[in-house]
């Protein structure tokens, strides 16, 4: 059987708006603001922030990541994927590049988008 699921928005296009104001006009502004369809964002932080890593190092960061959440130690995703051993290490460290080709091969093995490793 079927059933009727919630769909998302598909808006392509937001905006971000900071203002300056009076204090104590803030959750009067937040509620006004709200109910126009905004979402106050002011207490999140920005991923960059907390993930300070530079956009050489994401990618070997990612593969780190990835093959630490699957428990794999480097030879074993290298038996998994071909790519040696050291290659993957030099990846990791952000002194080899990741091709597509080799992303492809680690995002099959390692059950994620290739894309991440990109």
């Amino acid at each position: 059987m079927q059933v009727l699921t919630k769909k998302h928005r598909t808006e392509t296009e937001t905006i971000e708006l900071r203002f300056l104001g009076p204090k104590k006009k803030r959750k009067q502004a937040v509620r006004t603001l709200g109910s126009m369809g905004f979402v106050d964002i002011s207490d999140e932080v920005p991923w960059r922030e907390c993930f300070p890593y530079t956009d050489e190092q994401l990618p070997g960061v990612s593969l780190s990541g990835a093959r630490g959440k699957e428990g794999l130690t480097q030879r074993e995703l290298s038996k998994l994927t071909g790519i040696p051993q050291r290659h993957i290490s030099e990846m990791e460290n952000g002194k080899r590049p990741i091709g597509k080709e080799t992303a492809k091969k680690l995002g099959k093995a390692l059950d994620i988008s290739y894309k991440v490793f990109l």
